[in-house]
């Protein structure tokens, strides 16, 4: 991957849905995805006024997909996310951290490290799809990627960031506590959103309901997660670190132990994080089967800040030994 094409990349992005958005008079962020259409497509849509196609041909004359790997791809497009982002007041408009979506790759690796079929796929929350994007771009293994959305700007940015990068990822535009027309998956991952479902007749049809006002929605995400895991299959999640303080965490706790086993918590580093209390881990189950039995000893890992690359090395090392007793059957 070469930085610089990332950089290049953003730059005539960042131009192009700059253009739009003031021409438009839409927001950057919606803008980002008309940019990328474009760029997909090849040419510029007809329905613009005739002096912004002018600008916007000017602009992404000389863009080629075929000269830029998916990283670099996914790098820019994330960036480009970033900025829009920050504009953005919807709690929904949240961005998995580069590095944590990179790591939770490596751990979809480590979990399905002996499983040769094609891996089936999930991210219910899969936002801009930059975290399955990431994890399909880091592995080598044949994914059947799906992933959920309810909000209309960021389905479409996923849409298109797939479509440049070549994915082939089954989208649903929904509510994702609403039932799917989905066959069980082997492995679920999402960047759960934090707080209240506001829909309490839906959230009612769910064990993690709250017997009293609203139902914490990350709760009944992990509940609906299970449901379209098959058994034996593994839930990997980023949680926050109050996960089990929470006023309904006995609930869930009990939840858990009739349905999965619990398999490692991974407390991500601190300096991801402006404020302690947005801090968060990455929480890993398995759906129960017939036979399975939990690890004698769970995976429960503080990890050094990524930008100290000999102490991470340590921790990973000391995780890939985990693994390994793991699938032999030590632990």
């Amino acid at each position: 991957m070469d930085q610089q094409n990332v950089e290049k990349l953003f730059t005539q992005v960042d131009e192009m849905a700059t253009a739009i958005s003031e021409g438009l008079n839409i927001t950057y962020l919606e803008s980002v995805t008309e940019a990328l259409d474009i760029l997909y497509q090849g040419q510029v849509f007809d329905d613009y006024p005739e002096q912004l196609q002018v600008d916007i041909r000017n602009k992404w004359l000389g863009f080629n997909k075929e000269h830029y790997e998916n990283e670099e791809i996914r790098k820019a497009i994330q960036l480009s996310t970033l900025k829009g982002m920050k504009g953005a007041t919807q709690q929904q408009h949240l961005l998995t951290p580069d590095a944590v979506a990179t790591f939770i790759g490596y751990l979809v690796g480590k979990l399905t490290e002996f499983q040769d079929q094609e891996l089936r796929l999930f991210d219910p929350t899969c936002g801009s799809g930059n975290l399955i994007t990431a994890i399909m771009n880091g592995t080598d293994k044949k994914i059947h990627p799906y992933g959920s959305e309810v909000d209309d700007t960021l389905i479409q940015l996923a849409v298109v960031q797939a479509n440049l990068q070549k994915h082939n990822i089954e989208f649903f535009h929904q509510d994702s506590l609403q039932p799917f027309l989905l066959e069980p998956v082997d492995v679920v991952t999402a960047d759960l959103p934090i707080g209240y479902y506001p829909d309490d007749v839906q959230a009612a049809k769910y064990e993690l309901k709250s017997e009293e006002g609203h139902s914490y929605a990350h709760h009944l995400l992990i509940e609906q997660s299970l449901t379209y895991l098959k058994e034996g299959g593994y839930g990997i999640f980023v949680v926050p670190n109050f996960l089990f303080e929470s006023d309904q965490a006995e609930q869930l706790q009990k939840y858990l132990r009739e349905h999965a086993h619990i398999i490692g918590m991974l407390q991500l580093p601190e300096d991801l994080f402006k404020d302690e209390k947005f801090a968060r881990s990455v929480f890993i189950v398995q759906k129960k089967k017939e036979g399975s039995k939990p690890p004698k000893q769970a995976l429960l890992v503080k990890l050094p800040s990524f930008s100290s690359p000999e102490k991470t090395a340590n921790v990973i090392a000391q995780v890939n030994d985990w693994f390994s007793d793991y699938h032999t059957g030590k632990l």
